[in-house]
């Protein structure tokens, strides 16, 4: 059989909306990869993905009818053990051939080669390539017993007994080799040339596919299904784009949004519906969220963002008048749109701060107590770091933030929709008269939520969003629930790289050993909290450290920053800049290696050496002139350092290359005189702390 490019469609019951993209991918991919690795489809053979909600198919170009035969060698064992001293073959090597399926006659024509030391005996044969069929259908069951299913169905086929395992129910498989039919079965499916169309609009039932390339065009004209995920979502946006741009508004942007309803259509219509503008007073937020989330619908907003009373709909359906269509979604939606409007009147009706005690009844963590108590813990944190950055009147105003900022968790719309949680506290606070900087930070506390979140808005929100994290980092850490693998059921690494981002960004006088004294302090007294400072500390690092180099930083840049542990990370970046700058001079690369070979000198040294010198003891000029030159460039790079001049500092320690090579090639550090060797182990002691202020020179 020739090359011939290759169809497999499985025709399925609605797919699950959120998985369909993956499953899609996933499909295509394995069924490809099993052809490829069988010699079946080159290894650059261009392949298709196609997913709709009730198909996942794949197109594979350039599919041969029958793999090309292949020479395999297996070596069977050594030469020594396989034949006798009068060259008869050994049990041993009868055994092995007839466990192959081979005649004891080919012992004689046995290749023998050197392996090794030894000469051992191969049996070279040809094996047949696999036919299409065979290997299409192990292809086929690889591809569906790897795919990303959420939760497995189980359901009979027709016989009554035989019961199969899969996403969804399967009615129909097509296999096509060019125009042929592959005989092939799956989940119960004997592969034809036959699927079905859109429920209500195809135009033949069953659509026929007369050949492997003319899948896609055939389902769109006779199916009215456009087959591809990816010319679906395409052809949904571009209807977005058109009617809201007809409209005079934008529709928001939510990509995961538009692939869900990619996934929930085959032939997508955009139309536009209407609801009551009274439902406007509503923060927009709640009804953004409850279109999009209970109804699938694109909300539209005026050129200043706001919310309008008009959506899109993405139907599946196009009959000649459309307004049956939009009236029955514009029916759907207003329910939803009064529940929204009822929540937010009924808890309008009580203030944040009643909320409050009944904090105590909802669990936080059985061994860290109530929210109640968390919120407790979060406000006494929030009031230390208050204290220190702006005295007693932050830290009053970030303690009732902090108190406050958990109460719109018993409120009935954040019952129905948890994503609105401090969104909605701001809404209730500014009801209840609070000002704007502690609305604002009720709401900015969780922030940032995610990679690029912008970070809270005032200075009340900075302490209570380190406040909330650091407290959650602490009581965590301290009873031995950390982050294992891929596991982080408590995203506590989202949190570390919160605190990373708003100690870098915002530069707060806080050095992070105080913050994490301040986060362990509540925790007292709590049975079977353990404070874990130095291993919180070491997993912000880590955490800080991935996130510099995905900056772009060097990891030796990153290295030698970190390796002096600044006490405040918001000079991390500034460090970060003399490094680099540092690093340009001709001076670096040799003050690095000195660097290095000064810390293995006193690695090695049996007791801590102090840095300190006894001019006194000076003998050599090399080192009298290293001294000399030390106690001229120190105090230079001491002050710039102090001055927060980093990179200066580190300019200014270029002058003592010279005399530090001097010192390595004509001293001897480890002199038999004890008094003589301990002085010039301070000498290299006082060099090293001049050099490493800014960073550990030697990580370069």
């Amino acid at each position: 059989m020739s090359n011939k490019n290759l169809l497999v469609e499985l025709f399925v019951e609605e797919l699950p909306p959120k998985a369909l993209k993956n499953l899609g991918e996933a499909f295509a991919a394995g069924l490809a990869d099993s052809l490829k690795a069988q010699g079946l489809a080159a290894a650059d053979a261009a392949v298709t993905a196609y997913a709709s909600p009730r198909r996942l198919a794949v197109h594979v170009a350039d599919v041969a009818g029958r793999a090309a035969d292949r020479p395999v060698s297996n070596k069977l064992m050594p030469v020594s053990v396989a034949f006798a001293a009068d060259g008869q073959p050994t049990p041993a090597l009868l055994k092995k051939l007839a466990a192959l399926g081979l005649d004891a006659g080919v012992a004689p024509a046995l290749r023998r080669a050197p392996d090794g030391k030894a000469e051992a005996v191969f049996h070279d044969a040809v094996l047949p390539g696999v036919a299409l069929v065979d290997g299409l259908g192990k292809a086929l069951d690889e591809a569906l017993a790897r795919l990303p299913i959420p939760k497995v169905m189980s359901y009979q086929l027709a016989d009554g007994w035989t019961t199969v395992h899969f996403v969804r129910p399967a009615h129909g498989l097509v296999a096509l080799h060019g125009a042929d039919v592959v005989p092939v079965s799956a989940l119960g499916l004997t592969a034809g040339r036959e699927t079905r169309g859109h429920r209500f609009e195809a135009a033949a039932d069953p659509v026929v596919i007369a050949d492997a390339d003319a899948y896609a065009g055939t389902l769109r004209r006779d199916g009215a299904v456009i087959a591809s995920f990816a010319e679906r979502r395409a052809e949904i946006a571009r209807q977005i784009a058109e009617a809201a741009t007809a409209a005079g508004l934008r529709p928001i942007e939510d990509d995961a949004l538009l692939d869900e309803v990619t996934a929930l259509v085959e032939r997508p219509n955009v139309l536009v519906g209407r609801f009551e503008e009274e439902f406007l007073a509503v923060p927009q937020e709640c009804l953004i969220l409850t279109m999009k989330a209970n109804q699938k619908y694109f909300p539209l907003l005026d050129a200043d963002g706001r919310l309008t009373n008009r959506f899109l709909i993405v139907s599946n359906i196009r009959p000649d008048d459309a307004a049956a269509v939009i009236g029955g979604n514009e029916r759907v939606v207003r329910p939803r749109l009064a529940d929204a409007k009822f929540f937010f009147d009924q808890d309008r009706r009580k203030s944040l701060e009643s909320r409050v005690p009944g904090l105590a009844r909802v669990v936080y963590h059985n061994k860290l107590g109530s929210q109640g108590e968390r919120a407790q813990r979060v406000a006494a944190i929030a009031r230390a770091i208050g204290a220190r950055l702006g005295g007693d009147a932050l830290a009053l105003r970030a303690e009732q933030a902090a108190v406050l900022a958990k109460a719109d968790l018993l409120t009935d719309m954040v019952g129905e929709f948890p994503e609105l949680q401090g969104i909605m506290g701001r809404y209730y606070a500014l009801h209840d008269g609070l000002s704007d900087e502690l609305a604002d930070a009720i709401e900015d506390h969780y922030r940032p939520r995610f990679a690029g979140d912008e970070l809270p808005r005032g200075e009340v929100g900075i302490v209570v969003a380190l406040a909330d994290k650091l407290e959650t980092l602490a009581g965590l850490f301290g009873i031995g629930q950390t982050p294992t693998g891929d596991k982080d059921p408590f995203a506590l690494r989202r949190h570390a790289l919160g605190v990373i981002r708003m100690l870098i960004e915002r530069d707060p006088d806080l050095p992070l050993d105080d913050l994490l004294a301040i986060a362990a302090a509540p925790f007292a007294g709590i049975e079977g909290f353990q404070p874990a400072r130095e291993a919180l500390a070491e997993f912000i690092q880590d955490r800080l450290a991935g996130s510099l180099r995905e900056q772009g930083y060097t990891a030796q840049e990153v290295d030698a920053v970190l390796a002096a542990r600044p006490p405040r990370l918001g000079d991390v970046p500034r460090r970060l800049a003399a490094v680099r700058a540092f690093a340009a001079l001709p001076e670096a690369a040799a003050l690095a290696a000195a660097n290095k070979r000064v810390g293995n000198i006193l690695k090695k040294a049996e007791d801590g050496v102090a840095a300190q010198v006894d001019p006194a003891l000076l003998r050599e000029p090399a080192e009298i002139a290293l001294h000399a030159a030390l106690a001229e460039v120190g105090p230079v790079a001491g002050a710039a350092f102090v001055a927060g001049d980093h990179a200066g500092s580190l300019r200014a320690l270029a002058a003592l290359k010279t005399p530090v090579d001097a010192f390595f090639d004509e001293v001897m550090v480890n002199a038999e005189d004890a008094a003589l060797r301990a002085n010039r182990l301070g000498l290299l002691a006082s060099l090293r702390a001049a050099m490493n202020q800014v960073a550990d020179l030697s990580r370069l």
